[in-house]
């Protein structure tokens, strides 16, 4: 049995899901995914023999999820920049070293990881993604690291590197409180999924200089990162030259940015991903492929982002589109797209896409064999938007009634995934049982070309009980919709429709 066969019948014995992941010739991300350009040049396409993805039964299990939430928060949440912390690249050195100082003021007395967990469950979300630790290198966990070099951008005669003993970690702060942990197990009680979001670079610490738009930069940045023209470009006057990373600097940082990907799947419990992102660079890859191993070590089924890791990634994340048609590897793929500006806190109403936007996006996603997840942030006081919430809420009604033919469903084979524009398509493992959604009112009938039901089959429109009355000819099958639902009050859901068909496998 190979891996596609499984995936069709859905019936497999432990034995054939270990041989299925072991085959896994077709596992490349797209030459098109933009984070692996950064890294193909130096990060081996096929992963050393000694290395193992996870196991199918992960793989399923990601595939299942088919909808999620990404979360921003972290100290440029003060500030209620929707820009996450990629504003400090810009701010003035003043404005720097202010931004550093800031832990001393958090303190979100509105956060409640129960209110969170609450949310999500009544949107529908079977997973959530975490900012354990964002590029400005605030830890949003209780990590016992220590940061032994940084900046001081407002030194007597220019910034330079001072030594330090610090977290810089939400332990340090007024709130003391650990924020991934409560998250996580207010996530456990609601089954659902963990993903713990952690940056490679790190602007905090300068032992991490000069990797991925560092501010401080040196000498030998154009080989040690390949993106030193994007950074100084980015920088511009802002941007500081100090020494090369030493030998015992490098080992630092390759040490604590090892320990606390270790602590994140040591402290927390079984954690289903990591949200890598970003990436180092060519000198400094074969001690972070040693930091990839012992990962599969600490938890062998988690699922890792690639971003950073080339092909030793499990899955891949689409940002900010959807793919505009099934990829052609068997790599899975979460798609993310923040439903305001950005991935952080959304201050205006008017920014929030709506929910609409999510269901068509999440349907087309879905019908191409991928999952997708919406971003949102909350605020300063750890609360979301109002109109963030309503919107989620939204959704989630509408995954009540529609939810039979997103969850746990498969893509078709082949292009047979849309219909035109408005048309897309899910099944069942089996194949059995296909999904059609229109992704507007069809008016009062609706033609289907590639979908032939089973004799004496009962069609259905998700969320209700009544038969559908259809027929097949030449042009394809004809479902009628009855006179009374053309009344918009008088259908189970808005946005979208999914119909429910068993088709005629012979």
């Amino acid at each position: 049995m190979n891996r596609r066969d499984f995936l069709i019948t859905g019936l497999a014995s432990p034995a054939a899901l270990q041989r299925a992941a072991a085959q896994r010739i077709n596992h490349f991300l797209p030459k098109s995914d933009t984070h692996y350009r950064q890294v193909e040049s130096y990060v081996e396409d096929v992963p050393v023999p000694q290395y193992r993805w996870a196991s199918e039964k992960a793989y399923e299990a990601f595939r299942d999820i088919k909808y999620g939430v990404r979360l921003h928060w972290g100290l440029y949440s003060i500030k209620g920049d929707p820009k996450e912390s990629w504003p400090f690249l810009n701010m003035s050195f003043p404005e720097r070293q202010r931004y550093q100082q800031l832990y001393k003021t958090w303190n979100p007395q509105g956060f409640n990881a129960d209110e969170w967990t609450d949310l999500f469950a009544a949107g529908g979300m079977k997973m959530f993604a975490f900012t354990s630790k964002h590029h400005d290198g605030f830890s949003m966990y209780h990590t016992r690291t220590r940061v032994r070099q940084r900046t001081d951008w407002t030194a007597p005669g220019g910034p330079r590197m001072e030594p330090c003993d610090l977290a810089y970690s939400i332990a340090e702060t007024p709130f003391r409180r650990d924020v991934v942990k409560e998250l996580c197990d207010a996530a456990r009680k609601r089954n659902i999924k963990i993903d713990l979001y952690f940056s490679h670079p790190d602007w905090y610490d300068a032992d991490f200089r000069p990797y991925i738009y560092h501010p401080l930069q040196t000498p030998s940045s154009n080989i040690l990162t390949r993106d030193f023209a994007t950074a100084k470009q980015r920088l511009g006057d802002l941007m500081v030259t100090v020494p090369d990373p030493t030998p015992e600097e490098v080992d630092r940082m390759v040490a604590r940015h090892r320990a606390q990907l270790s602590e994140l799947l040591t402290q927390y419990g079984p954690i289903d991903m990591v949200c890598l992102d970003m990436w180092f660079g060519p000198k400094i890859w074969p001690r972070i492929r040693e930091t990839v191993l012992r990962l599969r070590e600490l938890q062998p089924d988690v699922m890792l982002r690639a971003r950073g890791i080339g092909n030793y990634g499990d899955y891949y994340t689409p940002e900010g589109f959807v793919p505009g048609r099934k990829e052609n590897t068997d790599t899975p793929w979460f798609v993310i797209y923040p439903l305001g500006t950005s991935f952080s806190y959304e201050p205006i109403s008017q920014n929030y896409k709506g929910a609409p936007w999510i269901v068509r996006n999440l349907v087309d996603s879905v019908a191409k064999g991928g999952n997708f997840m919406v971003g949102i942030g909350p605020d300063g006081q750890g609360r979301f938007h109002p109109t963030a919430i309503s919107q989620l809420k939204e959704v989630g009604e509408w995954l009540k009634v529609n939810g039979t033919g997103i969850y746990s469903s498969r893509g078709r084979e082949g292009e047979f995934w849309a219909e035109g524009a408005d048309l897309r398509f899910t099944r069942t493992k089996d194949n059995r049982t296909v999904y059609a959604f229109s992704l507007k009112w069809p008016g009062d009938k609706m033609l289907i070309r590639t979908v032939k039901p089973a004799n004496g089959s009962t069609i259905r429109m998700l969320g209700t009980a009544e038969p559908l009355k259809w027929s097949v000819s030449a042009d394809g099958l004809e479902v009628q919709l009855p006179p009374g639902m053309q009344d918009e009050s008088r259908r189970p859901c808005r946005f979208a429709w999914g119909f429910e068909i068993r088709q005629d496998l012979a």
